[in-house]
């Protein structure tokens, strides 16, 4: 199949989605969950005229970009004064929900999942820990929703993908049998302080240098028109790729830098980031019938009771209980705790993990591909049609006791 008749469908589809999206995202049917349909009914399990393969490097480079520009301007847009303030639910979400939500998804493929190896069970419960604020966007984005809660979700969901990529390439060189012994421990070490410590500074720098020449370049107007749509998107990709290229991790540089530059640019950060944000979507769009395309097709036809049902309690209970765990001894009250355990959403980043995990060609492969597309999908399904009525009906409650979370 030509790799043009790829792109004229996709093209097409992003022309006529485009042209009517304000009208479909006043309705709970819209979005992601259009976009992947449209992939699996011109997928190879629908009318074959689509054909993307689910190793292919172009496919995990599209993800990849994606992501990271996401990351970037959603970060961009955070209220830091606020975050300040309550800093404490994201560090708690991050350091104690986390890694819970990894050993209980591992606990629960364990019993649900036999076919897999150990290792290939913390894979799959690594790709699917991290959470994605795009898909709770009407959450993140609602000012009803207490400030808190709002914020912590978006930090949360920015900075978990960065932090589970060096659990992920453990995890995957213990699966692959690429490392063992000594080199394990490590692997265990050397990962994660390179991937975050790396990142962190990576987007910092970028970032204030960014801004910096930004800023000089507007007041002399030199930076105007159509170009003003540019510097945004550069900077973001810049943020990744600088990170990936010496050892970081991408993502967590995106979203440091995004806090960075949202913080550092100020008000002037408006203009800039609304062509950056539309760019953002549209490489979304496509990367979602990629997705649908490539995976969920092949997902459906590998469906089995036991991957479902893994899909369900990787929504509700391997995500909820973390949450409720790591928010013991806080001041939040059970119907917040509920509130911030449902919307964990899945979605890119667990996109961009199984791709990079299918180029290992691993013995559970499919098993994995398929519980990770079925979780994707009825969050998509769930969290699409719950987000709006739910956070009224939570600001509701709030509001009847005084606005106390």
């Amino acid at each position: 199949m030509s790799e043009y008749q790829n792109l004229a469908v996709i093209a097409g589809f992003v022309f006529v989605y485009s042209v009517v999206a304000a009208r479909l995202e006043r309705t709970p049917v819209g979005g992601a969950l259009v976009y992947a349909g449209f992939g699996v009914a011109c997928g190879p399990f629908g009318l074959g005229i689509i054909d993307l393969d689910l190793d292919g490097e172009s496919l995990q480079r599209l993800a990849e970009i994606t992501l990271a520009l996401v990351l970037f301007t959603d970060a961009a847009n955070a209220d830091l004064g606020v975050l300040a303030r309550f800093k404490r639910l994201p560090v708690q979400l991050l350091l104690i929900g986390l890694p819970l939500t990894i050993a209980l998804g591992l606990g629960t493929g364990t019993v649900l999942l036999g076919g897999l190896g150990i290792f290939e069970l913390a894979l799959l419960a690594t790709m699917l820990a991290p959470t994605d604020a795009a898909l709770g966007k009407a959450v993140v984005t609602n000012t009803s929703v207490p400030p808190p809660v709002r914020e912590g979700l978006n930090v949360e969901s920015g900075l978990n993908d960065g932090i589970c990529v060096p659990v992920l390439f453990i995890f995957l060189a213990l699966a692959a049998g690429k490392a063992e012994g000594a080199e394990t421990i490590t692997l265990m070490l050397r990962l994660p302080a390179e991937e975050i410590g790396i990142g962190a500074v990576v987007g910092i720098a970028a970032a204030v240098v960014g801004t910096h020449v930004m800023r000089i370049c507007v007041d002399r107007e030199w930076l105007a028109g159509t170009w003003l749509q540019i510097p945004i998107v550069a900077l973001a990709l810049l943020c990744f790729a600088l990170a990936q290229w010496i050892g970081g991790s991408g993502f967590i540089a995106s979203f440091v830098g995004g806090m960075v530059f949202g913080k550092l640019a100020g008000e002037r950060k408006v203009r800039v980031l609304e062509a950056a944000e539309g760019t953002g979507d549209a490489l979304a769009l496509i990367t979602w019938v990629a997705f649908g395309a490539a995976v969920v097709g092949p997902a459906i036809a590998n469906a089995s009771f036991p991957i479902v049902l893994y899909a369900v309690l990787s929504l509700t209970v391997v995500r909820m209980l973390p949450v409720f765990l790591c928010l013991l001894g806080t001041n939040s009250r059970p119907d917040t705790k509920l509130f911030i355990g449902w919307f964990g959403p899945r979605g890119l980043a667990s996109i961009v993990f199984i791709v990079i995990v299918a180029g290992e060609h691993l013995p559970g492969q499919d098993t994995m591909a398929a519980t990770v597309a079925w979780t994707i999908m009825l969050s998509v399904l769930a969290h699409g049609l719950t987000a709006n009525p739910l956070a009224k009906i939570f600001a509701a409650r709030l509001e009847r006791r005084g606005g106390a979370a």
